[in-house]
């Protein structure tokens, strides 16, 4: 949809927008995301990071999660290396939406982990889907990635689209003590994984 210039404290990105039209009928959905890009991506597999939205950690540095982390240190590596892509998801909540994730956070006050208080609201315990990434990655020329993340789910949306994960490039920073059960329950009900594989 645009790109343009993108100065950041991480170094000199290019940002593009893309939407994108998933489904049909009823199913039919809208997905909007951005790409950060610097560097040369298409020489060699470039890391890429696949971020969902989390208004609560990203902008008010949420304690219950380590989004803002993941996201920090995720532009860092790509400083660092000084190529490749983070792709800016809008799939807040795990893709339940910002006001059903703090309907979510209630209920986990009271005592349910993530899983179980999006399960309760009727939700699947992850409501993202990952075929906006895909296509962004091949718009760009990437069908080769070292995929930043944990989560064996990105991994396998990313290959049946075509888009090769040569190598999971784990994503694992210090929790905070209010954010250990929320890892945890990554870990045990949703695969995530927190070394290298």
């Amino acid at each position: 949809m645009a790109s343009a210039d993108f100065p950041t404290r991480w170094g000199h990105f290019r940002i593009y927008g893309f939407r994108g039209e998933f489904g049909s009928g009823k199913n039919r959905r809208v997905e909007e995301a951005v790409a950060l890009v610097m560097g040369d991506v298409k020489s060699e597999p470039p890391l890429v990071r696949v971020h969902s939205q989390c208004l609560t950690g990203d902008v008010f540095h949420s304690l219950r999660c380590d989004c803002r982390q993941q996201l920090e240190l995720s532009l860092s590596m790509i400083r660092d290396e000084g190529a490749g892509v983070l792709i800016y998801e809008q799939q807040e909540g795990r893709g339940i939406g910002l006001m059903a994730k703090l309907q979510a956070y209630e209920l986990q006050d009271a005592g349910l982990d993530t899983v179980e208080a999006n399960e309760r609201l009727g939700f699947k315990a992850d409501h993202r889907e990952f075929a906006l990434p895909a296509e962004i990655l091949k718009a760009l020329g990437v069908t080769r990635v070292r995929l930043l993340s944990n989560n064996p789910d990105k991994v396998e949306a990313l290959g049946k689209a075509g888009v090769k994960v040569v190598e999971r490039v784990p994503c694992v920073v210090t929790p905070s003590p209010h954010a250990e059960e929320y890892l945890k329950t990554k870990k045990e009900k949703l695969g995530h994984l927190f070394t290298s594989s």
